[in-house]
């Protein structure tokens, strides 16, 4: 699996969002590092036309090449993929093109992003992969700009491949958890063995087609240190990076999130956060802190789990039944299910689908101060099993980690910015 466990972020995507629309630079005296601060996204920016899907997760391969012990499609609750067909066919493919251009027509945005996701894509191979995405831009044509960007492993990112996915415009990001030990603990081979020299070598290689490099998705784990991490993940000079937090809820606790009152992901992501916030000169785009910064600026989230826009993603799997995020695999067995399909339902009908609508919030998430940023935590870590609104109406398990470190974000930059001071004194 490309993508394990989105934690805040929606993938993301696996999915990278490079805004470089920055705040222009001011005297250090009264603004530290304002090229970390982002453009405030409004509403009319984020989407234009009426609601609908902006994002749209493929499942072009449903099988991996890797055995990760955290991923949460093959290791967790929800073990339909293996019903599943192996591959997206060439038929399916061509009717999910043809429902994302009626559901663009109906909708009328600027754009539309689509992930091609798994699995692992690339595992679908060079002919599937040329026909889903030009099929893509053949049926929505000119109603809007289809931007593609890919999830991988990166094992079979080489040479021989880079010209196609320029050709096709595939922005592509990789997923890396840090050094060879931090990474090779986890996203190890069947046989056993690590992958952390074959991605190395795949992100030189892709490093020296920057137009392609979209960035890494790196999963926290605790027992490495987060500086080094993340200077680890600044060696291969992305232009983006994710920091997913492992797949839990209060039902299956995340590692180390066992005690409500402890904060160690926050912990672990401050330390992650001085160093980037406080670096004299931007070295990347770390996405979570950016999404923090702009909803404490006023703005709208693009991403689930931080802030409250609605959701604006939808999943297809390789036989083209339409779900909600796979994030809620590690919840039960069925939790994204619409028995819906692309070969006889349209996007709409997910739209008004139970399963896409905003959770009653809790209780305490309405009544505590930082509810408008952090959104009540993604949805899948808010799960308990036998707690009302269908086990999802609580706080994330990783409430008390989102509070120390939007606090420690605003108090932060607070100090930098009398005004953003102001606003919440």
């Amino acid at each position: 699996m490309t993508g394990v466990g989105t934690g805040l972020l929606m993938r993301q995507a696996p999915p990278f969002v490079v805004d470089h629309d920055v705040a222009p630079d001011r005297p250090k005296a009264t603004f530290r590092s304002t090229n970390k601060i982002p453009r405030m996204r409004r509403p009319t920016d984020q989407v234009g036309g009426s609601r609908g899907f902006r994002q749209f997760i493929l499942k072009i391969h449903g099988r991996c090449d890797l055995a990760c012990d955290h991923c949460y499609v093959y290791t967790m609750a929800d073990q339909r993929w293996q019903l599943r067909p192996r591959m997206m066919s060439s038929n399916t493919m061509d009717q999910v093109a043809a429902r994302i251009a009626e559901h663009v027509r109906a909708h009328r945005p600027g754009s539309v992003e689509v992930v091609l996701h798994g699995g692992e894509p690339l595992l679908a191979g060079p002919q599937r992969l040329a026909h889903c995405v030009r099929g893509l831009r053949a049926a929505v044509g000119s109603d809007a700009e289809v931007q593609v960007r890919m999830q991988t492993n990166g094992l079979r990112l080489d040479a021989d491949l880079l010209p196609l996915l320029d050709e096709l415009r595939i922005q592509v990001g990789v997923s890396l958890d840090g050094d060879q030990a931090a990474h090779d603990r986890h996203r190890k081979r069947p046989d056993g063995t690590g992958s952390y020299s074959l991605v190395a070598n795949a992100l030189r290689t892709l490093g020296e087609h920057r137009e392609l490099f979209g960035g890494l998705l790196c999963t926290i784990d605790l027992r490495n240190d987060p500086v080094r991490t993340y200077e680890n993940l600044l060696e291969f000079a992305p232009p983006a990076v994710d920091f997913l937090l492992p797949n839990g809820n209060w039902s299956s606790p995340p590692p180390g999130r066992q005690r409500s009152a402890e904060t160690p992901y926050a912990d672990w992501l401050i330390a992650v956060f001085d160093r980037w916030y406080r670096a004299a000169e931007q070295e990347t785009h770390v996405r979570l802190f950016a999404e923090i910064l702009n909803v404490l600026f006023g703005g709208m989230s693009t991403v689930e789990g931080i802030g409250l826009s609605p959701t604006a993603m939808v999943v297809v799997e390789t036989d083209g039944a339409i779900e909600a995020s796979d994030m809620l695999t590690g919840v039960y067995e069925g939790a994204a299910e619409t028995g819906l399909n692309v070969a006889r339902d349209p996007f709409d009908a997910a739209l008004r689908h139970p399963v896409f609508q905003a959770a009653e919030p809790a209780r305490e998430c309405l009544e505590c101060s930082l509810h408008r940023v952090c959104g009540g935590g993604l949805h899948a870590h808010r799960y308990r099993a036998g707690s009302p609104g269908g086990g999802f109406a609580n706080p994330s398990v990783y409430c008390a980690d989102l509070f120390r470190l939007i606090s420690h974000i605003r108090d932060s930059v607070a100090r930098d910015l009398i005004p953003l001071q102001r606003n919440f004194s």
